[in-house]
């Protein structure tokens, strides 16, 4: 695997999101929030001449704390039609992974297991690779 990827840091751990599925990644001033919406679902922000939803990462894998790092970044992701801002604690840089996604170790969580396609080697080390759209999808709901 040569997969271009963009490495940044979720709930204090170092993870990466392919890199083709990023438009660009900001700093995110301003939040407005969205009544009625999942915690994770933080509001919407500006981007240009269009709203972005704002989610957050640490949120949606199911942690109780949300990214507040002052190194706090957002990926911008299209999916389905509709653009998101990915909220990451820190965005730092581009990789190149150099092997395939394998099963990640159990222990890292019920969330990681969700929403991680699997861990890659990179230059600097393994890093989980996430799939976006089990992060836009937000943890699942709890049953009544």
């Amino acid at each position: 695997m040569n997969e271009l990827l963009l490495m940044c840091t979720i709930a204090g751990r170092r993870a990466a999101i392919p890199a083709l599925r990023v438009q660009s990644v900001l700093e995110v001033d301003t939040i407005t929030p969205i009544p009625g919406t999942p915690a994770y679902v933080c509001g919407i922000t500006p981007l240009r001449s269009q709203a972005l939803t704002v989610i957050d990462c640490s949120l949606a894998l199911g942690f109780d704390q949300p990214s507040n790092s002052p190194e706090r970044r957002a990926a911008v992701i299209e999916y389905d039609g509709h653009t998101y801002a990915l909220l990451v604690d820190a965005a730092e840089d581009v990789a190149q992974a150099t092997s395939d996604p394998v099963a990640i170790p159990g222990g890292l969580g019920e969330g990681w297991q969700r929403a991680a396609i699997g861990m890659v080697e990179t230059e600097s080390g393994p890093v989980v690779l996430v799939d976006v759209e089990t992060i836009i999808a937000g943890p699942p709901a709890l049953a009544a």
